[in-house]
């Protein structure tokens, strides 16, 4: 069996899905893919399930009914993977905005460097990000700087969403009291991930920005981010976190 699966959500992709899909496919190392729909009113969900004929056992769909969010539909297909025996699991957007061969690159960390946690990462290079206007990038940029000085981890990418867990990560977090669905689910995640004190590296990407189809950027999103890092590190205070076999903070 397949021990790799990238787990894309997607909502009105319709002019993306077949194409990352197939994308994902192509590529020489193997992946399965699972895909969560929220019950996109545009088709993307009948466009998958065609595809699953072509790309039988490797092909997955998960409908959901209704818009429930990017963290709760991630934590669904993490869920999902576990239970199927998946060993390496995989987040990606469905709009290229992660390049798709860089999965190659992130499996090759977990799985041949031996790192728990590879991030596909916009910023450990330097600023790697392509077709967003200036304003957005240092946003992300800033919120990154922000992210550090109040939780102390040095994750120059911490709301990057382009990364490869092992499943070892996934089963000692608890998933079912990660409490954010967007931006601050990612840092949740990753700060989860170093308070359990897993080996997490990042790997320098380039992120493009859609050309096809509508983001799902919000003002909520991104306050949400800002007001959950405190949280989350107030929070920390009153919970214990014991690390994961040999790995150190």
């Amino acid at each position: 069996m397949n021990n790799s699966i990238v787990v894309i959500p997607t909502y009105n992709e319709i002019e993306n899905v077949e194409a990352i899909i197939r994308k994902v496919f192509s590529l020489t190392q193997p992946f399965h893919v699972l895909i969560i729909d929220d019950g996109s009113p545009d088709g993307t969900a009948a466009i998958v399930k065609g595809l699953m004929k072509e790309y039988e056992g490797s092909l997955h769909l998960v409908e959901r009914k209704g818009k429930l969010g990017l963290g709760t539909a991630y934590i669904h297909g993490f869920k999902w993977a576990m239970e199927r025996g998946y060993e390496y699991i995989f987040e990606m957007d469905a709009d290229f905005s992660h390049p798709p061969e860089d999965l190659i690159r992130l499996h090759h960390a977990c799985a041949v460097e031996g790192h728990d946690v590879a991030i596909g990462s916009r910023y450990i290079t330097g600023v790697n990000v392509v077709n967003w206007p200036i304003n957005r990038v240092l946003m992300s940029y800033f919120a990154g700087y922000y992210v550090r000085m109040i939780t102390g981890m040095q994750i120059m990418d911490p709301t990057a969403g382009f990364i490869c867990y092992t499943s070892k990560v996934l089963k000692t977090i608890n998933l079912d009291n990660i409490r954010f669905i967007g931006y601050a689910f990612q840092i949740e995640m990753k700060f989860n991930s170093w308070k359990y004190g897993f080996d997490i590296v990042e790997v320098p990407i380039i992120f493009t920005d859609r050309t096809k189809g509508a983001s799902k950027m919000s003002k909520g999103i991104f306050k949400e981010a800002i007001l959950g890092v405190i949280t989350l590190k107030v929070n920390s205070f009153f919970k214990r976190y014991i690390p994961h076999g040999s790995a150190q903070k």
